[in-house]
């Protein structure tokens, strides 16, 4: 079972998010069935909060002060029978205001898989990499907004 435990810096989020521990829960109980994800005993923690923590966090740990939609800080630790696999940190004005032209959550969901990644090991630094990433998200992100 995938788990990750919500902080909500943030109260904004409320108004897009009501309770976003069931949205979350819901979703990763998706991701733990697929095939990829099945038997995985992973958990992370991350965090809704806002532009200014976002530029704070990308200044201290990139030397880049700007706000940015999603950060993500890999951590692998051995907690009794899980793997913590670290922590994201998500903006709620960048999700916002990309939510214009499609929808909250469909800009969330895109956000975090993608900090999700980055957890697992991926990266885009090359452009090879980028397209396989890429690739794994949009992969994952049909799958888990799948109608059923």
């Amino acid at each position: 079972m995938i788990k990750a435990n919500i902080v909500l810096d943030k109260k904004v989020w409320e108004k897009k998010l009501k309770r976003p521990e069931i949205y979350f829960k819901k979703k990763l109980n998706k991701l733990s069935k697929l095939s990829t994800f099945k038997n995985k005993n992973q958990e992370f923690t991350l965090m809704l909060t806002n532009n200014k923590k976002m530029k704070d966090l990308n200044l201290k740990f990139r030397n880049k002060n700007v706000p940015t939609d999603v950060l993500s800080f890999p951590l692998k630790v051995k907690l009794k029978n899980k793997l913590y696999i670290g922590d994201i940190a998500i903006s709620f004005e960048i999700i916002n205001k990309r939510a214009e032209s499609t929808s909250f959550d469909h800009e969330l969901d895109k956000i975090w898989i993608h900090g999700y990644l980055h957890l697992l090991g991926h990266d885009h630094k090359k452009n090879k990499d980028y397209y396989l990433m890429k690739k794994k998200e949009n992969l994952i992100f049909k799958k888990l907004n799948k109608i059923n």
